[in-house]
């Protein structure tokens, strides 16, 4: 819980500089490449041996992260300096859901049994934007155990049209029934 409240308040720090510079997307971009590197288990762990100098540390970040802007290496270098590198994946899930606020975006989750094809991907792009009034991001993914139809997770809330779901339903219906007449 720590890590997390101090992801979100770094990301809103780095979030109101984007701002006052005008790189809003570019810095989202940048962080998307951060946490990619730290994502990698052996670069992460090397940057948290504690053998390793801060100086070396630095060296490593500043040759990963080159392409990087310098504002967003410092952040890493300070989270790098307090060995707090565990809280960059929250800092960039924290500044993700901060730009999609700013640009009036919704990231949007779609399970299907098969994988979708892109006019499938646009009708319920367009649905779900309708939906939440704001430009829907869809991320897709295929689990073949909901058999049929979609689930879409949009924030905290949940649709689930899968054909598990309504299989389940009617398999209680059945058992409520039958229950109710013995």
């Amino acid at each position: 819980m720590a890590q997390q409240l101090s992801g979100q308040r770094y990301a809103q720090a780095i979030f109101d500089l984007a701002q006052e510079n005008n790189q809003v997307e570019p810095w989202g971009e940048d962080l998307a490449v951060v946490a990619e590197a730290f994502g990698d288990a052996n670069f992460a762990a090397l940057m948290k041996h504690a053998d390793m100098p801060a100086s070396d540390k630095r060296a490593a970040t500043a040759s990963v992260l080159a392409g990087v802007d310098p504002m967003v290496r410092n952040l890493v270098d300070l989270l790098v300096s307090k060995n707090s590198i565990d809280s960059i994946a929250g800092v960039y899930s924290s500044y993700t859901e901060l730009l999609d606020r700013h640009l009036g975006r919704q990231r949007v989750e779609v399970t299907t049994a098969v994988a979708l094809e892109d006019a499938e991907t646009a009708k319920i792009s367009s649905f779900v934007s309708e939906l939440v009034r704001r430009e829907a991001v869809l991320t897709s993914k295929v689990n073949k155990s909901i058999l049929g139809g979609l689930v879409i997770q949009i924030g905290d809330r949940l649709l689930d049209g899968s054909t598990k779901a309504r299989l389940d339903s009617l398999r209680n219906r059945l058992h409520t029934e039958i229950a109710s007449t013995t």
